[in-house]
């Protein structure tokens, strides 16, 4: 049984603790967290470093007496304050995350620009071994700094932090995750992370940080040092916590691509699991600030105020200029893009799956070993500095741009090539990963890369791609799928030659956002993504064929990467999809494979509560009305555990057995107290004497429930519980006879995963799908 009530069934439960064994212990052929078809008591799954113990969370709307009170006695005014926040913090969270990522993309290029000219000032000086001492050094030095920062300090700020949000907007409460301390390591990591030339990009932290920007001003700043505003107390819940957490994550990913509608599209297809029109609107309102900051800094750097950041526009791959043909002969070579990148993406997603566990085996052995897999990773990036000693190129006289060039631009660095050639590998692997797409993606440029270099750089990027992405340092999964999908959609380009009237830069437009959706099996927010990218609309018609193929290809292979990692990590998460199976399969037989629900009176005595939240860690009990709990034939409600552990804390016990009246309750409680999550019952002490007085639940009781028949199909129960955003579900009798209890069970999120319910009826596992599998 778990927290959220009666839970027989767990998705994982990880044996280890009770050995003595490390608690992130496993091969590299079993889950992160081991699985086992014994009881659960305390579901578990991986955030961050460590195993922690997983909650649900309360969007549902708990109407008790003392919500109904507040909710009729508010006033037009702070019906307007309420109304008003909203709309002041989504303005917020878009200034703030623009602001972070107009810093982040200012330390980036400078520091990593800085790094690179003095490099090729030691290669112009022949002076190779200097140049890669200070390459290696500067390259080690800033990734030591990001881990050291992750390991030590907010080890949840590894990784994109992606699954971790889309598991929160799914109900599932992952801790330390949008802390100010995880937001800083995450700001500093990343800065130093992608300066140091790792295969990496910032676009995962950059959601990341704009969700923890999102929950830091909806709970008035970080924990310890709260802002008490009256205003604040309206966002006080999980509801609205989650909405400005969606918020957050479409500024982040505006602010990564300066693609405002790609983010909103992003947050709804990708991350969001509850969407309406009015958050749509605040959603859109947010990217809308964002890109209005971009737009001043961009200006202000335009006039050469920021350093190395002076170049550029709000198109991070503008290609507008381009006039973009294509024929109805090249719906061939489109379409083997598109099952190429299907193929590709579904099989990138598969080896970064081994990679996480075999990381997972080095990590379990302490924080030194952490440090020392990141060092590791990064010299092996020093392949960067050498792998260009082994091309050059004649410069074209026909082209009208300087070449060859040793400056921080140019598309045609000289590196250690005479007058007149000029290096095409050194052009791609001596820069930053942006400047380096925005090469890939030159058009009217056919012959700049030979198929040599691409396909050394293909293969370096990829396995780069592969061991980079787990070390612990925050980590983007876009731009490595980028860098990888353009560099082999180049080569499609470069062999197909004369039988196609694509220019190569469109090939590898295409190939990096097939690449994409066979990895993250995206569409609609992808195709929307890189037409702001591009500046484009030309592209629209051939980039929607070419998603739609590889996310096609992809989904007959695999789950998204995003998928493989919500699972790796053992994060409760439920599909929109029910399996065909749970329509054969009705809420009264899945819970008869549980244990009895455990129910409390409308006036309870003290000991009978003590008792109860003792010997039990669920989190909400129904309440019922009548002589007896067993005879009883009303069902008020269901009472939260901890509104149970504030009645204690605050003695409300009555001398009688008797209901309260309604001033009586509102004296003792506000609406704003209730709203916090206090559940520690151990530091409560009662006496004796209070053991035997009684407590009235009935005001604060949630009065409305959501409840199901038993003969309701477990499909048809999974989607009202995912749509409505629920924590509890009650079962209640089909038939209401005399004596028998008016519920008779409660369905959690545990409850109605596909695995688990596997575990408790074997003769279901013929039919389960692969995602059960």
């Amino acid at each position: 049984m778990d927290e959220d009530g009666n839970l027989q069934i767990s998705n994982s439960n990880y044996n280890g603790e009770e050995e003595g064994e490390d608690p992130e212990n496993n091969t590299l052929n079993q889950p992160l967290l081991k699985r086992h078809r014994t009881l659960s008591s305390t579901p578990l799954a991986l955030v961050g470093a460590k195993v922690s113990h997983i909650e649900s969370l309360d969007y549902e709307i708990n109407e008790n007496d003392l919500f109904k009170h507040d909710w009729r006695s508010r006033s037009k005014a702070q019906v307007f304050q309420y109304i008003f926040l909203k709309w002041t913090l989504a303005c917020l969270v878009g200034l703030f995350t623009g602001l972070i990522a107009t810093l982040i993309n200012l330390a980036v290029e400078n520091i990593a620009g800085y790094k690179l000219l003095a490099v090729g000032y030691y290669i112009a000086q022949d002076r190779f071994w200097t140049g890669l001492m200070v390459f290696t050094g500067a390259n080690l030095g800033l990734t030591l700094v990001a881990t050291v920062l992750v390991v030590y300090f907010a080890p949840t700020a590894a990784g994109p932090g992606i699954p971790e949000i889309k598991a929160y907007l799914n109900g599932i409460d992952t801790p330390n995750m949008f802390g100010f301390t995880t937001m800083m390591v995450k700001i500093v990591g990343s800065i130093g992370a992608v300066a140091a030339g790792l295969d990496l990009g910032k676009e995962g932290p950059l959601v990341h940080i704009g969700s923890c920007i999102a929950s830091l001003l909806g709970q008035g700043g970080p924990d310890n040092h709260r802002i008490k505003w009256r205003w604040l107390r309206y966002f006080n819940n999980d509801r609205d916590r989650r909405d400005l957490i969606t918020c957050g994550s479409a500024s982040g990913v505006c602010a990564a691509f300066r693609s405002p509608v790609g983010g909103v599209l992003f947050a709804l297809e990708e991350v969001a699991t509850w969407w309406r029109s009015a958050l749509l609107w605040r959603t859109f309102f947010s990217t809308a600030v964002v890109v209005v900051v971009l737009r001043a800094f961009i200006e202000i750097c335009n006039s050469g105020k920021c350093g190395l950041f002076g170049s550029g526009g709000l198109i991070m791959f503008d290609v507008s200029h381009v006039e973009v043909r294509y024929h109805a002969a090249d719906i061939i070579p489109v379409t083997l893009i598109g099952v190429f990148g299907g193929i590709l993406g579904s099989l990138y997603n598969h080896l970064l799956h081994k990679v996480l566990r075999l990381y997972n085996l080095i990590n379990q052995k302490g924080k030194i070993h952490k440090v020392l897999l990141s060092l590791g990773v990064s010299l092996l990036h020093q392949l960067l500095f050498g792998l260009p000693f082994l091309a050059n190129e004649a410069c074209d006289p026909t082209i009208d741009e300087i070449c060859p060039t040793n400056g921080r631009s140019g598309n045609f660095k000289q590196f250690n090539c005479p007058n007149g050639y000029y290096n095409d590998l050194s052009t791609l692997l001596l820069t930053t990963n942006d400047d380096a797409v925005r090469k890939h993606f030159l058009f009217k440029h056919s012959y700049e890369f030979g198929m040599v270099s691409l396909w050394i750089f293909f293969g370096l990027y990829c396995i780069l791609g592969l061991i980079t992405f787990g070390i612990a340092t925050p980590s983007g999964l876009f731009l490595p799928i980028i860098l990888m999908g353009s560099a082999y959609g180049r080569m499609l380009g470069t062999a197909m030659g004369s039988y196609t009237n694509i220019d190569q830069g469109l090939y590898a437009v295409l190939g990096a956002a097939s690449l994409m959706a066979g990895s993250m099996r995206m569409t609609v927010s992808l195709c929307v993504i890189f037409l702001e990218l591009t500046n484009n609309l030309l592209l629209l018609p051939i980039t929607m064929f070419v998603l739609l193929i590889a996310k096609t290809v992809g989904d007959s292979f695999n789950l998204s990467i995003y998928e493989i990692i919500l699972h790796l990590k053992g994060l409760p998460f439920l599909e929109a999809n029910p399996e065909p199976w749970m329509r054969n399969l009705t809420v009264g037989e899945l819970n008869d494979a549980k244990p009895p629900v455990v129910t409390l009176n409308g006036v309870e005595k003290v000991a009978n509560i003590v008792d109860v939240l003792r010997n039990t860690t669920h989190n909400a009990f129904p309440v019922l009305d009548g002589a007896d709990q067993n005879t009883g034939t009303e069902l008020h409600g269901l009472i939260l555990r901890a509104h149970l552990v504030k009645v204690l804390k605050k003695r409300w016990f009555l001398n009688e057995k008797r209901r309260t009246e309604e001033w009586e309750v509102r004296e003792k409680f506000t609406p704003v107290e209730l709203a916090e999550r206090e559940d520690n019952f151990d530091d409560v002490a009662i006496t004796s004497s209070e053991m035997q007085l009684y407590v009235d639940l009935h005001p604060l009781t949630n009065t409305t429930p959501y409840t199901v028949v038993q003969s309701m199909s477990v499909a048809k129960a999974l989607v009202l519980f995912r749509s409505v955003g629920l924590r509890h579900l009650l079962v209640v009798p089909k038939i209401q006879a005399s004596g028998m209890s008016p519920v008779i069970g409660i369905l959690t999120r545990q409850d109605l995963r596909a695995y688990n319910i596997l575990q408790a009826f074997p003769h279901l596992d013929k039919h389960k799908s692969g995602k059960a599998r």
